[in-house]
């Protein structure tokens, strides 16, 4: 999740498809924005939540959520509809199980609250997300960018997304690694 992020603000796909393709270091023309104090919105503090909260916390990220019940026990600020916590955050990520409610949690009135500035993390369910709606409003400049690796119709990735800048598309494979090779929290 925070890799996803780090490179969207910091245009890193750009960059590097032009170092790779035409072999030189451009003078790079737009400024990056830091991750670092963001404010970071979860939906679904559950394990995963959690983990991603903890994670965030290491930037300086306040962190607020969005969750079914609110949690007695927890020091993060709860939100109690998902529009408000977009209205609240820089990044709004989904980290909560597919169900009836959560089906297209993420439709045009969150994206419109999170912004021109604003970023989508989806690595819960591909059907949390309305991807036509998402699609739209990446081309339109309504929403500021998106981290995806979970879409509508796995295995395909919508190619729609395959031109825009201002998303990072990535395997369903977050924390996957030599040590925890199942990739769970």
């Amino acid at each position: 999740m925070v890799g996803k992020v780090i490179k969207l603000y910091a245009f890193v796909c750009n960059h590097e498809w032009v170092v790779k393709v035409t072999g030189n270091c451009p003078r790079i023309a737009k400024l990056y924005t830091r991750f670092s104090g963001k404010s970071v919105g979860i939906i679904g503090l559950g394990r995963i939540g959690l983990a991603i909260a903890k994670r965030a916390e290491a930037f300086g990220c306040p962190i607020s959520y969005y969750s079914r019940l609110q949690k007695r026990d927890s020091k993060y600020r709860y939100f109690p509809s998902v529009v408000e916590l977009a209205s609240n955050c820089n990044i709004l990520v989904v980290a909560c199980p597919l169900t009836d409610e959560t089906h297209r949690i993420i439709n045009r009135q969150v994206i419109d609250a999170l912004g021109p500035k604003g970023v989508l993390i989806n690595i819960g369910r591909g059907l949390h997300v309305d991807e036509p709606e998402l699609v739209s409003a990446l081309q339109e400049g309504r929403l500021g960018g998106a981290g995806l690796d979970v879409f509508e119709n796995e295995p395909e990735v919508p190619e729609k997304f395959f031109g825009l800048e201002n998303v990072v598309l990535t395997p369903h494979v977050g924390t996957r690694n030599h040590r925890n090779p199942h990739g769970h929290g």
